[in-house]
């Protein structure tokens, strides 16, 4: 008999099917992110489970938004979000109209929320308006920077817990001011850095701050920020020495000078929406913050 089940990370028989499943489905696997400690309430599968087996899956991830108006930092305004991800189906189990299931159960729990997004492939991209889900835009700031001397950052492989934890704790004591950004849900962070990008992060000691980044030649994607002493931009980009000619940024900067908002596409990937508030991306030209997408 199949029955729907939530809040089941340390259930080690319904975890390891649930991993199962997400490996054949999207070749991924969230043991190694639990056993670290950073798989927390924030990511919660919501299952079809059958015989002790998990069949379909639908994942809730709680990304509270901050924010911030460009005047001052102290008008903030927190957008409760959730992001759904990890969309499986066991090919075996398909065309029972599980996920809708799974869908409905999501929204009764989470009534009073701003806001649900996701990210689609394109062979689904008729499937989640079903579900009230609209096409969106998002927009990327990129600009055209000089600088003189060398580069300040330092590259950490992050690839051990010292260092784990190092980033962590600079993440609590941040300062750097960005126009949209995450509230909380380090753990998706740490999804990243510990898996796919673990050479994707700098540092500079002087400043005290850290860099989630990708290098290519003359430009760099600046995907977050976490400083103990730097607010502003053109603090950071200044220490990236004379090598980088274009930044480009996984968030909304908060000092917009110079930075060229585009509407952001990315291949085999479409931003869907639902909810009254979803309607600020294009409005205040805002994107999810690259390291926040689950």
């Amino acid at each position: 008999m199949c029955k729907i089940v939530k809040d089941y990370r340390d259930n080690m028989i319904l975890r390891q099917s649930f991993n199962e499943l997400a490996k054949k489905t999207f070749g991924l696997d969230f043991e190694d992110w639990y056993q670290n400690g950073f798989w927390s309430d924030y990511y919660n599968p919501y299952s079809i489970v059958e015989d002790h087996r998990v069949i379909a899956n639908v994942s809730v991830n709680k990304t509270d938004m901050i924010l911030s108006g460009t005047k001052s930092a102290d008008e903030r305004t927190l957008k409760h979000f959730l992001q759904l991800g990890t969309v499986m189906t066991e090919e075996s189990c398909r065309n029972r109209g599980y996920i809708r299931i799974l869908m409905e159960e999501i929204e009764k729990d989470y009534a009073k929320q701003d806001g649900i997004y996701l990210f689609a492939n394109d062979s689904v991209l008729k499937f989640y308006p079903k579900f009230g889900f609209d096409k969106a835009l998002e927009y990327q700031y990129s600009k055209e920077i000089s600088n003189t001397g060398e580069c300040q950052f330092d590259k950490i492989s992050m690839n051990c817990h010292r260092d784990w934890k190092k980033l962590l704790d600079a993440m609590e004591h941040n300062v750097f001011q960005c126009r949209f950004s995450m509230a909380g849900n380090k753990g998706l962070i740490m999804f990243y850095v510990t898996k796919f990008m673990q050479e994707c992060v700098y540092y500079n000691t002087e400043s005290d701050t850290y860099l989630i980044a990708e290098m290519d030649g003359e430009t760099i994607f600046l995907h977050n920020i976490f400083s103990s002493t730097l607010k502003s931009l053109s603090d950071v980009t200044v220490l990236l020495g004379k090598e980088i000619k274009k930044v480009t940024l996984g968030f909304v900067p908060m000092e917009t000078d110079g930075y060229t908002p585009l509407e952001y596409y990315e291949d085999d990937c479409t931003f869907f929406v639902k909810g009254n508030s979803m309607d600020i991306f294009h409005k205040e030209k805002l994107r999810i913050p690259s390291l926040s997408h689950a």
